[in-house]
């Protein structure tokens, strides 16, 4: 009942990430936190989402011996041999990845480039944000910027990091967004020239971020200043004016 439940209650989020369909089957097992394995012996990986702490339990406690439906773009698999999809359970035409977000049991990956489904998955995160849902309730599941020590303990890791971008500076070929006034201590987000086209056909001109309140993920590197790449549009969340901190003090 409370998976049919969830179900109605995110229809608006399904109409976006109609995908052409790449087959049905029937879960097997629960390989780890985004990865199924069909009875007919594929193996899925779930795309668009990043797990946490708590998805493996809760698409274990979803498709557990479910019959579902898959749905991409591309069903080339990945090196490890996974087709990667978006999993609809049963006739649902709601994704378990916005499930998954809407309980707040798995973070966006940003990999889904298709503007609508992006969207759609990334305002099922918004909503769990906003209500503390799942991981989201842990006061460290969002790193502050001003705490940039935080952030390089999370090195090799996919994280969410929200702050105040202090400066848009050019060195070269990368485009910083710093977070710190000390450019080899604090937090930035890099994003090489290669990736500026993909931010200006979405009308985003970065120079305009600058003293804006934004999230970032992505994968935490540095050697000093902690710092996550951008390679994709969708890894950066301008955040409205209003809309409340996700740091804890």
């Amino acid at each position: 009942m409370a998976a049919t439940l969830l179900i109605a209650s995110h229809t608006a989020f399904a109409a976006p990430c109609q995908f052409d369909s790449q087959g049905e089957g029937r879960v097997a097992a629960v390989v780890d936190a985004r990865s199924l394995r069909l009875d007919d012996g594929r193996e899925v990986r779930l795309i668009g989402i990043e797990p946490t702490a708590s998805t493996k339990q809760a698409l274990a406690s979803l498709l557990a011996g479910r019959d579902i439906t898959l749905r991409g773009s591309d069903d080339t698999p990945d090196r490890y041999g996974r087709q990667g999809a978006l999993v609809l359970i049963g006739e649902s035409d709601v994704s378990v990845q916005a499930m998954l977000l809407a309980q707040g049991d798995a973070m966006v990956s940003a990999e889904i480039t298709d503007k609508d489904c992006a969207a759609a998955l990334m305002a099922s995160e918004a909503a769990a944000r906003r209500q503390k849902k799942g991981s989201w309730a842990d006061p460290s599941a969002i790193k502050n910027a001003e705490s940039p020590d935080d952030i390089l303990a999370e090195i090799g890791r996919f994280v969410v990091v929200e702050g105040k971008v202090l400066s848009v500076r050019q060195a070269g070929a990368m485009t910083y967004l710093n977070f710190g006034r000390n450019w080899t201590r604090g937090f930035a987000a890099t994003i090489s020239k290669r990736t500026l086209p993909a931010f200006e056909n979405a009308g985003i001109v970065l120079k305009s971020l600058e003293n804006k309140r934004i999230l970032v993920r992505g994968w935490v590197e540095g050697n000093t200043g902690p710092r996550i790449d951008i390679r994709l549009v969708g890894q950066v969340e301008l955040l409205g004016a209003n809309e409340p901190t996700g740091v804890r003090p």
